[in-house]
């Protein structure tokens, strides 16, 4: 962020707006303004003369989807903080021009904190469902009936439980607001504790599924972060592939329909790619479902054989 800040303060010029998009710590927007202040003492900005400023500064967070950037630039709505009100009022007035849904104008601090708070909510709803059907496994309860029934209150939405969290939001924006206060926010704190072990927790299950025969054949379905993507940034699955390799396993096949290639922290003599899971489900001794793809629409009807079938995104259901 301060990189990109040096960067256009030798062609800033009265009038400018500067619009931080990308989500930072709460105060992010503050430090940058005195950043430029330091670096462009010949001009003035909003933390100096508030309403009057050459240069105005405000935050809008992005709220996006990988695959949907375009429509949901658009079409969602966005927070606009401003470091004074002018600044808030013009940036409104230049999103207005492509943006269709709400723009709400408000601080630059709070608009910092609505996004991690964003993130932060998501992860600890995340971590409650991963945290029940851990609890289902052990006491032998489908995690999903309980769930399916949960929702049937009108005030209760419960999310499906996964292989863990990941991308490049929430594993990470929560721990920003952590770190401001780490003595009055231990319920984030142990959200993101909950799903960071959960693919510790998987591949501990698969390990006892395979045993002891390090030969054994593993079949990872999916290795995105969420479902029909290519990303794999902080992907449970990874994390999941990488303790197997670490264990000794020798024979791990691992399908991913979105990529052509295997990350570079996966590749190996002992780990195979494939785009569909056909290859990869032959013989199986453990077949895990990690990401649910609709590529893989065609395992709902495939007979499993002998392989122990472990379904953490009940795909199956």
């Amino acid at each position: 962020m301060f990189s990109a800040a040096r960067s256009i303060a030798p062609v800033l010029r009265p009038g400018n707006i500067v619009v931080i998009e990308s989500t930072s710590p709460v105060g992010t927007t503050d430090q940058t303004a005195e950043l430029l202040a330091s670096l462009r003492p010949d001009l003035t900005f909003p933390h100096q003369v508030p309403e009057d400023s050459d240069i105005l500064i405000a935050y809008c967070p992005e709220r996006v989807l990988p695959g949907t950037a375009l429509r949901e630039l658009t079409e969602n709505s966005r927070t606009l903080g401003g470091l004074d009100q002018r600044s808030g009022r013009v940036a409104k007035a230049i999103y207005s021009k492509f943006a269709t849904g709400e723009l709400h104008v408000t601080s630059a601090r709070a608009a910092e904190l609505s996004k991690l708070a964003e993130n932060s909510f998501r992860d600890v709803n995340i971590a409650f469902a991963n945290e029940l059907s851990i609890l289902c496994q052990r006491i032998g309860v489908d995690v999903w009936e309980v769930i399916r029934t949960a929702n049937l209150h009108p005030r209760v939405n419960i999310l499906s439980p996964g292989a863990g969290v990941g991308g490049h939001c929430i594993p990470v924006y929560p721990w920003f607001i952590h770190e401001m206060a780490p003595d009055i926010t231990p319920l984030i704190r142990i959200a993101r504790e909950v799903n960071d072990s959960k693919p510790v927790h998987i591949a501990e299950q698969i390990m006892q599924a395979a045993g002891a025969d390090r030969n054994a054949k593993i079949a990872l379905l999916g290795l995105a972060y969420k479902p029909d993507v290519d990303d794999m940034r902080q992907s449970p699955s990874i994390e999941i592939a990488k303790s197997l390799m670490e264990m000794g396993y020798r024979n791990i096949h691992a399908v991913e329909p979105h990529a052509a290639s295997l990350p570079s922290s996966l590749r190996s003599e002992f780990v195979r790619h494939h785009m569909s899971p056909r290859a990869a489900l032959n013989e199986a001794a453990v077949v895990a479902i990690l990401v649910p793809h609709k590529a893989f629409s065609l395992v709902k009807n495939m007979a499993f054989g002998e392989s122990v079938v472990i379904d953490r995104v009940g795909y199956l259901r």
